[in-house]
């Protein structure tokens, strides 16, 4: 009888079936890595694209307001020529201070920046003639980026039942007193008074249920039933400036003082701001000349003006329409260290935003929209 002894695998088998195991193990992790970098890619787009939105919808709804003074617009207000917004703080027409509420949208161009240029990555300079107030706020602005300074009277009101002409101050109901502590203002202390007739902005003190208020004149004035509101002011700028994350769409409000002291990152992930502005056919707004409505040519802030004066004060006072360019990026590397061909050039507004030479791995996209000033439009 013969018995048959095992035999082990050959040095040959044993070479083959590593060879084998191996081209298996490099087939798994090229799929796991083809999806990791997807799902980069995928989660990168998907940040970028909601962080663009978020920043959009902050510009649009306080861009829409600019000019706000109660049931009559800032427009109109100059056109008549009678009971113009009084602005009851101490500043200069036209030269940028936050107090000065005869400016009711005010930009500032990056050099290099308008349609035609191109713009590198991390590239570019502050805008210029850009006012102590904002060249100096914490964060800084971010080079290459336009500068948006907006002012008006929040869009919730409070019906004034009660006036005391010589104690300076307003009742209303004590309900009613939240609206002007909405929207992360829990102390305001600019506010504005309208009755469809006359405006006044002024410095004031809330407590309970009654604004003290500083120097103005509160006797052509008179308590519901006649249409007297008080509102919250506003006075904010926006810019690009360092984050939590990098660059981030920030706004800084202004207190009764002149200083922009509440400065919040909105939306993280914005790299680039771009600004143009829709002027008014009418050159010169007066109560002779008034607004025709059409929108006839688009200027970058330089070209509105630069002057900081009444004469520049009257340029951005043709301003209707407001385009809005921004550049959004991922948090994190999605894959690749630079783009290529026509994706590493993005257009903003006209501007070309050169990413050749970025080796950081985000994703980049960017959003455009047209803006109306609502107090603004023909008629209003």
């Amino acid at each position: 009888m013969i018995r048959s002894r095992q035999a082990g695998l050959s040095l040959i088998e044993l070479m083959v079936s590593l060879v084998i195991g191996l081209i298996l193990m490099l087939g798994v992790t090229q799929v796991f890595l083809a999806s990791s970098q997807a799902s980069r890619l995928s989660e990168g787009v998907a940040r970028a694209q909601e962080n663009g939105r978020f920043a959009l919808d902050f510009l649009e709804r306080d861009i829409r307001m600019a000019g706000h003074m109660g049931c009559v617009n800032d427009q109109a207000h100059f056109i008549k020529e009678t009971g113009l917004p009084r602005n009851n703080f101490v500043a200069a027409t036209g030269a940028g201070s936050p107090l000065d509420f005869s400016v009711a949208i005010q930009g500032y161009e990056a050099p290099g920046t308008a349609p035609t240029d191109t713009l590198n990555v991390g590239g570019g300079s502050l805008p210029t003639g850009l006012p102590a107030s904002i060249s100096n706020l914490n964060p800084k602005p971010v080079a290459g980026s336009d500068v948006l300074v907006l002012r008006f009277l929040a869009p919730e009101g409070v019906p004034v039942t009660a006036i005391n002409a010589q104690e300076l101050t307003l009742a209303a109901d004590n309900d009613r007193w939240k609206r002007l502590t909405e929207n992360g203002i829990a102390t305001p202390t600019m506010f504005g008074i309208a009755n469809c007739e006359y405006v006044d902005v002024f410095a004031g003190t809330l407590a309970a249920n009654k604004l003290t208020a500083g120097t103005v004149d509160l006797t052509r004035y008179a308590p519901q039933p006649e249409p007297t509101v008080v509102y919250r002011a506003e006075s904010m700028v926006y810019y690009i400036g360092d984050g939590t994350n990098g660059p981030g769409l920030r706004r800084a409000r202004a207190n009764s003082a002149g200083l922009y002291t509440i400065n919040e990152e909105l939306v993280e992930g914005i790299e680039n701001l771009q600004l143009m502005y829709g002027l008014d056919n009418t050159l010169d707004i007066t109560g002779a000349t008034p607004p025709v409505g059409n929108i006839t040519s688009q200027k970058v802030a330089s070209g509105v003006s630069v002057d900081t004066n009444a004469a520049g004060a009257g340029e951005w006072r043709r301003v209707g329409l407001v385009q809005v360019g921004l550049v959004a990026r991922s948090s994190d590397r999605t894959g690749n260290a630079k783009p290529t061909d026509a994706a590493a050039r993005l257009g903003v507004l006209g501007m070309t935003y050169n990413q050749d030479a970025v080796t950081d791995g985000r994703y980049r996209t960017a959003y455009e929209v047209s803006i109306a000033l609502r107090n603004r439009l023909f008629g209003n």
